[in-house]
């Protein structure tokens, strides 16, 4: 009689063996020779695993791409026209009519270098909270890195975020505004602010899995934490005794980060230096925490 070889019980980056008495044992009580699971939580990232589903995580984000613009009128335009009619709406109410101060700069440069951001980072987190839930009939099926599903979501922003850039230079040129050397800061705050987006979508779809409120708490606690960042007033409204406090919001130093590099004004080193801190933190917790879960996901979801 035939008698297979060892069998290899996978996990994720994890590979132990059985010899043939113990597979003999496992063929008569019914119990599985291959067991698919996750890995062991404290190897957060996985970069191994991730990287050998690069095709995944591109077929993804191509799909995310294709299915929001799809069947619209004015397709990828949405990503330049989102921010600029929002940013005409606050030159109006708070730039003519509040008069808040923008600290020299043009105030719809102010508030248009604050929304390029903040709408990547908000869209990202939104999207990114609902990803395993909206995607339940794949992780049921086949296994793959779970975190590829929330990786895709910001990727996929990162390129909505690239094209509206567009209309910032447009308004660069009609101000007049001259690029310096702190251009070079540039693709470290977006750098940071990806990663603080994708932190928190990881930790956010986890948590979503579990507890459908954080689907519905999100958009509201996003919308909070925009007015407690400074995109629509610059930092030096905020009272001087509170902003070692405010410099704890994450946000903070990027969005101050990202307009010193495009504006050319003061770099507010230390709360940039917070705000990578903060992120760093958070995406190693983040990512303990999703693997930690991720095991569940395909029986709760």
């Amino acid at each position: 009689m035939f008698k297979p070889g060892p069998a290899v019980i996978t996990t994720q980056g994890t590979f132990k063996e059985r010899d043939a008495g113990a597979e003999d044992s496992a063929l008569q009580s019914d119990e599985p020779l291959v067991i698919i699971q996750p890995g062991k939580p404290w190897a957060a990232l996985n970069l191994s695993d991730l990287w050998a589903s690069r095709e995944l995580l591109y077929f993804l984000i191509w799909r995310d791409l294709k299915v929001r613009y799809k069947q619209t009128v004015f397709g990828v335009a949405w990503v330049i026209m989102q921010p600029l009619l929002m940013t005409l709406v606050f030159t109006i109410f708070l730039g003519k009519l509040a008069r808040v101060p923008s600290n020299n700069i043009p105030y719809p440069l102010l508030v248009l270098t604050g929304l390029l951001p903040w709408t990547f980072f908000s869209t990202a987190i939104i999207g990114s909270s609902n990803s395993l839930v909206g995607n339940a009939h794949l992780i049921t099926k086949v296994y793959f890195p779970r975190m590829t599903v929330p990786l895709a979501i910001v990727g996929a922003r990162v390129v909505d975020f690239v094209i509206s850039f567009v209309i910032f230079g447009a308004m660069m040129i009609y101000y007049g505004v001259v690029v310096s050397w702190q251009i070079a800061l540039l693709p470290i705050v977006i750098l940071l602010i990806t990663a603080l987006a994708l932190s928190i979508g990881m930790l956010t779809s986890a948590l979503n899995v579990k507890y459908r409120d954080v689907g519905v708490a999100i958009p509201v606690l996003i919308q909070l934490w925009m007015f407690a960042s400074p995109i629509v007033y610059p930092l030096e409204l905020v009272p001087e005794r509170w902003r070692s406090l405010y410099s704890l919001n994450p946000l903070a130093g990027i969005i101050m980060g990202f307009r010193a590099a495009l504006l050319g004004n003061e770099i507010h080193w230390n709360a940039l230096a917070v705000s990578a801190a903060v992120t760093l933190c958070l995406l190693i917790y983040s990512a303990y925490t999703f693997r930690r879960m991720e095991k569940t996901f395909a029986d709760i979801v």
